[in-house]
């Protein structure tokens, strides 16, 4: 999926990007008025939330596409994405947890948008856990897509949970439907936050898919033998 040069690039420059992050969040950018310096972490949880989102939507186009087309590349597409979503998934929740608590005085209330997330963290664990414990072939397969195109769904509803319903979230201040808006010190520092951590879930997921790739191998050459015998 990606060669040596690619994944060499991808972690060199994500890794500069990060240092990058960390000086921007922590020495550069003001504090916010506000929320004070633990709107900071908004710089972490804001990107590890999109990449989340994206994570399970690539889940579940990969999981479409191989059973489309069969080919097994796609299959571990999937199985790798998922793997890193769940860990993806889970940071977001913890850090919305650090976040919330100066600000909301508790750890963890119902909001619409943090239910959403929630959900999402178990539908990475039900694919994970379909992957696993499901007939192997085929029909594993096709009971965890099924799972997948659901955390798809439920990826979107995330965004929109502060539009459509009564939130303690703050009003979206990214993407197409942002209601409110970053100062520029602020924006530069999320843009550059957001490149840093998506060029790291690449990385990552080039190295993960090319180890999948290589354990499907090894269990085809161990069937193999396990037959011949």
């Amino acid at each position: 999926m990606c060669s040596l040069l690619i994944r060499t690039s991808l972690f060199t420059i994500s890794a500069i990007l990060m240092l990058s992050t960390i000086y921007l969040i922590f020495i550069w950018v003001p504090t916010e008025q506000n929320l004070g310096v633990s709107q900071r972490i908004f710089y972490f949880h804001v990107p590890l939330a999109w990449i989340g989102m994206v994570s399970i939507i690539l889940v579940g186009v990969a999981s479409v596409v191989h059973l489309i087309s069969g080919n097994d590349k796609w299959d571990a597409l999937a199985y790798s994405a998922a793997e890193l979503g769940v860990i993806f998934a889970t940071l977001i929740l913890v850090t919305g947890a650090i976040w919330a608590k100066p600000v909301w005085g508790v750890w963890w209330s119902w909001d619409p948008k943090l239910t959403t997330t929630l959900i999402l963290w178990f539908i990475y664990v039900g694919y994970l856990m379909v992957r696993a414990y499901s007939p192997s072939g085929s029909q594993g397969k096709r009971y965890a897509s099924v799972v997948a195109l659901l955390g798809a769904i439920d990826a979107p509803l995330i965004y929109l949970a502060s539009i459509w319903w009564r939130t303690a979230h703050p009003n979206l201040n990214i993407g197409p439907l942002a209601e409110s808006s970053l100062d520029s010190d602020m924006l530069l520092t999320f843009v550059v936050a957001l490149i840093a951590f998506t060029l790291f879930y690449v990385y990552l997921l080039c190295e993960r898919v090319r180890i999948r790739r290589v354990e499907d191998t090894l269990d085809e050459v161990y069937q193999y033998a396990s037959v011949s015998n």
